[in-house]
């Protein structure tokens, strides 16, 4: 593929920053017939299908955060050079082609197709039925932006495509197709992951622990865990389990507060055995598999643990890989939780909620991977490049 210029990628993203700010009332009446035709329903989806005025800020200020971010291509790893004359250069380079499969979210058509774009990567958006006019204006408005400046409307292409159409397309693309990204469920990335033939990046699927160690302050952790839960649903990053120590001072009563709390709040709240024996008239859970749950709903499970270890292992047991916090003042407790919980991003005395690019500093993101390879976390600009080594030599064979 060839390389674009720094100074075109910046070009085409200002021009897109233009175009979006000019078209905002077809952007709207396109995202109107979507809501039209949505069910209700499903709150947490409809919450990420809902297009505003301040959505498009924030669409246009993404791309103008990541049109500041310094070109990720080319850029030199490491060099080497070797005995026999050989100079080794390792270098940054693009994926090629990236496919991303996502529900609901028409601001991932702006997010996904400037991150790949501004890593020189062509870009599939496969968006759901439910977001189709949404999606479909806002496609339109990249080519618009990309033929401004001369350049070909295949660098972001929009796929609209049912199920069995989606299922051949992954078996047999049209080319090949580097990176895969199914952003959504359990039942999306299983779909995916049956079907692909290049490489799947995981991610979307949340399922967040809390867990208050016995040396957590109280007030802080009930402030989290309001947060994380039911700041915003039907986000990834948002909270559905809690732990809590049982060596915590007044146990049972925080428990019941908490308990309490959450009910005044909204949530729906499923206990454990020996949190249910405390709490009279609580929800017990009934089947154990709810503790894999991810839930993007006002719920969330409260259950007790003994230890900081048997904290570590229901979290490793269960968690989507995601993101999990531990509320303590004890540094070594914190220590221990963060360095052997399995997620991309562990926390103490913090809502999960902050798992998220712009919140972390990544920028603009693709996807939050759950994934060890090749990247773990928010995927960023600096995370859509693969690498390749130049090797510059003067007629040297191998002996």
């Amino acid at each position: 593929m060839k390389l674009l210029s720094t100074e075109i990628k910046n070009n085409v993203l200002q021009s897109m920053e233009r175009t979006l700010d000019e078209n905002r009332k077809a952007i709207l009446d396109a995202n109107k017939k979507d809501l039209e035709l949505f069910n209700l329903e499903d709150q947490a989806m409809y919450d990420r299908l809902i297009v505003t005025e301040s959505k498009i800020d924030g669409m246009i200020a993404s791309i103008k955060e990541v049109r500041s971010q310094e070109d990720p291509v080319s850029k030199t790893i490491s060099t080497k050079s070797l005995e026999n004359g050989l100079e080794i250069n390792n270098r940054t380079a693009p994926f090629g082609t990236i496919m991303i499969i996502y529900e609901s979210r028409p601001d991932v058509t702006i997010e996904a197709a400037v991150l790949a774009f501004k890593a020189n990567n062509k870009i599939f958006l496969k968006g759901g039925k439910e977001a189709l006019h949404s999606n479909t204006i806002l496609t339109e408005l990249w080519h618009k932006a990309l033929e401004e400046n001369g350049l070909s409307k295949n660098y972001i292409q929009q796929l609209v495509l049912n199920r069995e159409e989606t299922q051949m397309f992954l078996k047999n693309p049209p080319e090949k197709l580097d990176l895969i990204v199914p952003r959504g469920g359990e039942r999306l990335i299983n779909f995916v992951k049956q079907n692909a033939t290049g490489a799947v990046l995981v991610s979307g699927r949340g399922n967040n622990f809390l867990y208050v160690d016995e040396n957590a302050d109280w007030e802080k952790s009930v402030k989290v865990i309001l947060n994380a839960k039911t700041a915003k649903i039907s986000a990834c990053n948002a909270l559905d389990k809690i732990l809590i120590s049982s060596k915590i001072e007044n146990y049972t009563e925080k428990l019941e507060d908490l308990y309490k709390l959450l009910q005044v709040n909204g949530v729906e709240t499923l206990v454990d055995n020996d949190v249910n024996i405390l709490i009279e008239g609580s929800n017990l859970i009934k089947d154990a598999s709810v503790w894999k749950e991810e839930f993007l709903a006002m719920k969330c499970c409260l259950g007790a643990v003994d230890s900081l270890e048997e904290a570590i292992e229901k979290i490793n047991i269960n968690s989507g890989g995601h993101s999990a916090t531990i509320m303590t003042a004890n540094k070594v407790n914190a220590m221990q939780f963060m360095e052997e919980v399995d997620c991309a991003a562990v926390y103490q005395n913090a809502s999960t909620r902050f798992t998220d690019g712009g919140q972390m500093g990544v920028g603009a993101e693709l996807a939050i991977s759950t994934d060890k390879l090749h990247h773990r976390g928010p995927l960023g600009l600096k995370q859509l490049v693969t690498n390749k080594y130049y090797i510059f030599g003067d007629g040297q064979i191998r002996e």
